[in-house]
């Protein structure tokens, strides 16, 4: 018996391309004999489109009542189109009024347009499965373009986004180049911290986000291995963020926590054009600590022997007891991390096209350095491909988009920050003078011998999708989207013998490698059916679709210790002992079925309905599936005739949305009862030993969702404002529920019974501020007041979290002491004794509540050009609070903040700060360790930075086929703060921080 199933044999997708062509070639068989009389009555109208005074790249003009003939206008503004010569041209732009100009018999038209603010709401916004004007969306969206992404120096996506939208919220994790960043769109909903990220669509595929490193070979650098590195930014038209309901819940239960569309650059008719942009830039930290000087340090030093009442210096007090130079100073920030890393990045376009067949093929790479000694190297590097193509009556379509990119990191094992802010001013040189690595005769930890500790990564990243529809009839359109990707990392981290001081003489033997072997990938079909039908003087738009994913996913990690060379390192082979750590397959089965109904009466009042069924195979039977679905309304009141005498209101809408979203980010069979190998050998057999209890029971988290917004414009949209306030509940939270170790377990996973909250308020302003002549002036900005809540956790008190939460308050807290001040009698930092037991104690003391959420953030961005000129720059500002940077205690051996030499002496002389201690004083040592969890601790970390400015030049070269263009870019330049412990975005300590970058370019055309 032969089963036959397109699903799982593929054939799908075989007859859908041939079935596409089939339909695209008959198209050209029957021809209405009347278009060949009418052919001989075209001709080629050619000509250029300018603003008055420079040439406008592409400006769609086409036919009237002839949609499906239209040409686009070049870099040079040059068009050419075929029509007869009693027809009319409509030429259409964005930002600008569109025009009808008769032909009148003429060959040659060149055509100006004017300026036009209002024909922004005409924008079509990517809402995902469909798109929608912006005048006319109900949901909300975020947006910005190319124009905005290829003015930064950037490499990761999420970094073009930062300070840029209203609502979404981006921190750079790590300076370390190819490091990654975090994300929230409108607050945390989950209660699991690693289960907030949003869902990633490029071009209609679903991207994994999870982090692909290993806890074992990245340990020194938080999430270095973004798989979001792969996508290049260069070749990025688009970038909408949905965050509510309304936009949201067509993608069901993976759009919880907002969903970003990725949209890439593709081919546009024309003739054939080349493109190439190279740029060179250096980065550096962007703010260092201000550290004692050596002086300084050993006041302090010399201080803290005489309040222990120590008279005389250990023979490991190198630092002051004259066996290092007691006048040398080194400043170890500039040493360690002050370098200055190198950037290079060259990218070649090639696009063109015909009215129905459009090309793009794109390669490009990218070259960092590190601000570490060593030569360390970041390398990354892709191609690009899209192909678009419709029938000769338009009946027919099919896009091709293709990537693949990788990453090649190459960095040490250690950062050097901690180091750099806590070694003594006055520890030895670090080489000697025969230029080998100094260890001052064994009395101290040379930090550069870990240097030869090293970090790689090597990531192989595969993206496809193919989009093939056809127009069965006027209004009605099947669709089938199919995707695949492919991810392939590879890490190694080594430990080799040679960080050792070779006083010891370590050997080989204690060498280490350890491994990490990644493989993901995945397929995606989707087959929809649209249907758009004028009803009751509006327009109906249905969608039906539906969804079939599978993704895989290997990983391998291993250890190797042992080995008879350092050269050998790399072998496994070579190893004396090689530890399997994890050898894991897990199969992430998905599929859902999603529908949207929209009606338009009169582009006044609009209603959008969505819905979705889900199903996923991380839960169990009975769980699986759920249902998911919202509104949304919106009423443009600015199209009601008692208002259009008002000319000052341009644009007027309210709009409103409430729906469901779901999450099932849980993880691949964490309802099973499941197994590993053991590590134990009985009776020479490896056995089994249980690492999770069955729970079938739990499932999908519930995010509701509300939001109410009004926008309006006025003077022709010259001001353009935004306010949308929202409301998002989710509950049913996945999460592990912690059990008694009685059980031999730590934890099971199941709902817990919480709800969360976010609600806020975003506001955004676009001023268009001067446009006449060829001097232009736009002004964008960008508000976001958020809060988050925990309304419900039944048991809190009882149980583990009980002193991570407090209800009715922010997910994101810290309980702290509260501090007293410095005792005047001794010196020692006090603390207020809440419980009054006459002792500061754990957890009865520690109960004053620390918000670390950013109460608003936001950017506000200036675009001016005149003639070729162009600047663009954006400040990007943050109100929140953060932990100042913890050091050891003053005055033992480690270096501390300048401000630490304010410290108590006696008590005539307290100053700001304790006593100091080489560590002997025990109450101290205390008072320092409450006062790093205390009140005191928490600082103002707002800060106001030049996050991008851009200046670029379009050289007047008269030439009519070749244009150049010089850039100047920088990131992260400037930082206006009170924070005085390094970098206020930066919150992981010991960690680098965010570089600032300044890079100059040329982009040639021809």
């Amino acid at each position: 018996m032969n089963n036959f199933s397109f699903y799982k044999d593929g054939r799908t997708l075989y007859c859908l391309i041939f079935l596409g062509f089939i339909l695209s070639f008959s198209s050209l068989q029957a021809k209405d004999p009347r278009r060949n009389l009418s052919s001989i009555l075209q001709q080629q109208i050619q000509g250029t489109v300018t603003d008055g005074s420079n040439p406008l790249p592409g400006v769609t003009v086409s036919i009237k009542n002839k949609s499906h003939v239209a040409a686009i206008s070049d870099y040079n503004g040059h068009y050419s189109i075929s029509a007869a010569g009693d027809e009319v041209l409509i030429v259409s732009f964005l930002g600008f009024k569109t025009v009808m100009i008769p032909i009148g018999g003429r060959t040659t038209i060149d055509i100006k347009l004017e300026y036009d603010t209002t024909t922004l709401q005409e924008v079509r916004v990517n809402a995902g499965y469909y798109s929608v004007k912006e005048s006319e969306r109900t949901g909300s969206i975020a947006r910005i373009t190319s124009k905005d992404i290829e003015t930064q120096p950037v490499s990761n996506v999420l970094a073009t986004m930062q300070g840029r939208m209203a609502g979404v919220n981006v921190v750079q994790q790590t300076g370390i180049p190819g490091g990654g960043f975090d994300i929230r769109i409108r607050g945390q909903n989950s209660i699991r911290t690693d289960a907030n990220a949003p869902l990633y669509i490029i071009d209609g595929v679903p991207y994994a986000s999870d982090p692909i490193g290993s806890y074992q070979t990245a340990t020194a650098f938080p999430s270095v291995a973004s798989p979001l590195n792969n996508i290049n930014t260069e070749n990025i038209e688009s970038i909408e963020v949905l965050k509510d309901a309304d936009a949201t819940s067509i993608y069901g239960s993976k759009g919880a926590n907002g969903v970003v569309l990725i949209t890439t650059k593709k081919g546009k008719r024309g003739k054939t054009t080349f493109s190439v942009n190279a740029s060179t830039g250096a980065a550096t930290v962007t703010r260092h600590l201000k550290l004692m000087n050596t002086q300084q340090y050993l006041a302090m030093r010399r201080q803290a022997f005489i309040n222990d009442g120590i008279t005389q210096y250990g023979e490991a007090d190198y630092d002051v007891n004259g066996t290092w130079d007691q006048n040398r100073y080194t400043d170890w920030q500039r040493e360690l991390t002050g370098g200055t890393a190198q950037i290079s990045d060259i990218q070649a376009t090639i696009s063109g096209g015909s009215d129905n067949t459009q090309f793009l093929i794109s390669g490009n790479s990218h070259r960092e350095s590190t601000v570490f000694p060593g030569d360390f190297l970041y390398k990354k590097a892709g191609s690009q491909l899209s192909l678009n193509h419709r029938s000769m009556d338009n009946k027919f379509k099919m896009t091709f988009s293709g990537s693949y990119n990788f990453q090649d990191n190459n960095q040490p094992s250690f950062d050097f920050t901690y180091d750099a802010r806590s070694l003594p001013p006055n520890a030895p040189a670090l080489y000697d003078s025969n230029g080998q690595l100094n260890w001052e005769n064994d009395t101290w930890q040379n930090p550069l011998a870990n240097l030869n500790t090293k970090f790689e990564s090597k990531t192989n990243d595969l993206l496809a999708n193919t989009v093939l529809s056809y127009e069965l009839w006027q209004g009605f359109t099947i669709k089938s989207s199919l995707g695949y990707t492919d991810l392939d990392t590879k890490e190694t981290r080594i430990v080799p013998s040679t960080i050792s001081n070779p006083i010891y003489n370590v050997s080989s033997a204690t060498s280490a490698i350890y491994l990490n072997n990644t493989q993901r990938n995945s397929w995606i079909i989707e087959p929809q059916i649209n249907w758009v039908k004028e009803v009751g003087g509006g327009k109906l738009d249905a969608l039906l679709g539906s969804t079939f994913q599978n993704q895989s996913t290997e990983k391998l990690y291993l250890s190797a210790t042992g080995f008879t060379s350092n050269s050998l390192i790399y072998n496994i082979a070579a190893a004396k002992t090689v530890k399997i750590v994890l050898n894991d397959e897990s199969l992430y089965k998905y599929q859902a079925f999603f529908g949207r109904l929209n009606y338009n009466w009169q582009q006044k009042y609009i209603v959008n309905l969505t819905a979705r069924r889900d199903g996923s195979s991380r839960f169990g039977p009975g769980n699986q599936f759920a249902n998911f679905g919202a509104a949304g309304i919106a009423w443009v009141f600015s199209n009601e005739s008692f208002l259009k005498k008002y000319s000052w209101l341009s644009f007027g809408k309210i709009r409103s949305s409430y729906g469901t979203t779901g999450s099932d980010q849980i993880g691949d069979y964490q309802f099973l009862d499941t197994y590993t190998v053991s590590s134990a050998i009985y009776a020479g057999n490896t056995g089994l030993q249980p690492t999770r209890l069955y729970n079938a029971d739990f499932g999908w988290e519930i995010n509701k969702k509300l939001e109410v917004a009004l926008e309006l414009g006025f003077l022709q949209d010259r001001i353009f404002l935004t306010g949308a306030w929202y409301q998002n509940r989710s509950s049913n939270q996945l999460v592990g529920i912690p059990l008694p170790g009685s059980t031999g377990f730590t934890v099971i996973q199941s709902n817990l019974d919480a709800t969360v909250e976010n609600t806020g308020l975003e506001l955004t302003m676009r001023t268009l501020n001067f446009n006449k002549g060829s001097f232009n002036w736009s002004t964008s900005l960008n508000v976001t007041f958020e809060h988050n809540t925990l309304l419900k956790f039944p048991g809190l008190e009882g149980s583990s979290y009980s002193q991570q939460y407090r209800i009715g308050q922010p997910l994101n807290i810290e309980l702290l002491y509260s501090f007293n001040g410095v005792n005047p009698q001794n010196g020692v930092y006090s603390f207020e004794d809440i419980n009054k037991d006459g002792k500061i104690s754990f957890p009865d003391d520690q109960q004053i509540i620390a918000d670390l959420n950013p109460k608003y953030y936001g950017g506000i961005q200036n675009q001016l050009s005149y003639k070729g000129l162009a600047l663009d720059f954006l400040f990007q500002f943050v109100k929140q609070k953060n932990y100042s940077y913890p050091m050891e205690a003053a005055g033992m051996m480690s270096n501390q903040q300048a401000r630490m030499t304010d410290s108590w002496i006696s008590a005539e002389d307290p100053g700001l700060y304790q006593i100091y201690t080489t560590g002997s004083n025990g109450t101290a040592l205390t008072g320092y360790d409450l006062f790093s969890q205390s009140t005191a601790s928490i600082v103002d970390a707002s800060y106001i930075r030049l996050k991008n400015i851009a200046l670029s030049y379009e050289l007047p070269l008269n030439l009519k086929e070749t244009k150049c263009k010089i850039m100047l870019q920088g990131q992260n330049l400037l930082t206006f703060t009170k924070y005085e412990d390094g970098d206020p975005e930066f919150k992981r300590y010991g960690f680098l921080p965010p570089l600032k970058v300044i890079t100059a370019g040329v982009q040639l055309t021809f």
